[in-house]
């Protein structure tokens, strides 16, 4: 297996810049695994594919105001902040730029301009370089910090809540679990009326979603580990879905991700910790059937696991279809339904 296996060229056109109004009128690629067959969707048709008795399973994780912009104490010099994981209530581990300019002992300052401050103290630093900083005001990030959008999205979002799903609920991911930005309540509601189930867990997106594969071999590559949990119920609902013989539908690859990670012994567990499983073709899922998700990156983690699912040559034909047939990429992009 190599890097390259997982690349693909992207007209950068096709980069969705702003998330599409109304949230489920972007585009659905539906991609059958039983023939390899392709149909191309409105994302509020996606009622269709499920049946009554299928259990699909939410990610609640809330994105934070992660992004902080600032001067480093003593000068007018600029530097930002991704807070990635709360330690406790005034320390985060996050990353920084510039990392040369913030050792252990710097202090950045930041403002909203309206008189509300916290004074950012590096404390710590990692192998990786992430950076444990502590916050003299924490209560002030919320209100000082900017919505964490990928790098490859230059256009300003003027609503926050375009990068929230309409479910979000758990504070704690530095980015959205972007395959539920397409659900709207009314369209939660068809899906109920069909006779499906819905249930939620919490996977607080991290580290991994901002750091490229570089190793030649993914095999050789580290994924950081993320907050998940999946309580009693969730995971009585799903072994109960399994029990009967219906699908157990992940909405994302996170949700995927912790189903996965919680499988064991044809049951799924109650888990509440640190998930670091790597999901690379080869593996054998254990309890997800089908699954509702967005474009990937080329190289990315999370192309390689959903080529795990659908198989790798697969996958990069429904690519190269979606780019042929115009569809928005990435996380204000369409989405892809793989049965």
């Amino acid at each position: 297996m190599k890097l390259t296996d997982f690349d693909y060229e992207l007209p950068p056109g096709l980069i969705a810049q702003h998330p599409i109004e109304p949230r489920d009128s972007s585009r659905l690629l539906v991609l059958d695994r039983s023939d390899g067959s392709i149909r191309h969707r409105s994302f509020r048709e996606i009622p269709e594919y499920i049946n009554p008795g299928d259990m699909l399973v939410f990610n609640n994780s809330r994105v934070i105001a992660a992004r902080l912009k600032g001067t480093i104490g003593g000068s007018e010099k600029h530097a930002e902040i991704l807070l990635l994981r709360q330690i406790d209530g005034r320390t985060w581990e996050t990353l920084v730029r510039p990392g040369r300019r913030l050792p252990p002992g710097a202090q950045v300052m930041l403002s909203n301009g309206q008189g509300l401050e916290t004074t950012a103290t590096v404390t710590g630093r990692h192998a990786d370089g992430t950076r444990i900083i502590e916050f003299s005001n924490p209560a002030a990030l919320e209100k000082i910090g900017e919505m964490p959008l990928p790098p490859y999205i230059k256009a300003r979002l003027e609503d926050r809540g375009r990068y929230q799903t309409v479910y979000a609920e758990v504070t704690g991911s530095a980015a959205a679990p972007t395959a539920g930005l397409h659900f709207t309540p009314a369209l939660l509601d068809k899906i109920k009326a069909r006779g499906a189930n819905l249930t939620f867990l919490t996977l607080h997106i991290g580290l991994d979603t901002f750091q490229p594969v570089r190793a030649a071999d993914p095999a050789h590559h580290h994924i950081h580990s993320e907050y998940g949990c999946i309580n009693a119920e969730t995971a009585r609902l799903l072994n109960q879905t399994r029990f009967t013989g219906k699908r157990i539908i992940a909405v994302g690859t996170t949700s995927m991700r912790l189903i996965e990670a919680a499988s064991s012994g044809g049951q799924v567990k109650p888990c509440d910790g640190q998930v670091g499983l790597f999901i690379l073709p080869g593996y054998r899922f254990k309890s997800v059937d089908a699954l509702i998700t967005n474009f990937h990156l080329p190289k990315s983690t999370l192309l390689m696991m959903v080529s795990a699912f659908a198989g790798r040559e697969l996958m990069l034909n429904c690519y190269r279809q979606a780019i042929h047939e115009g569809y928005r990429f990435y996380s204000f992009g369409d989405a892809m339904l793989i049965l």
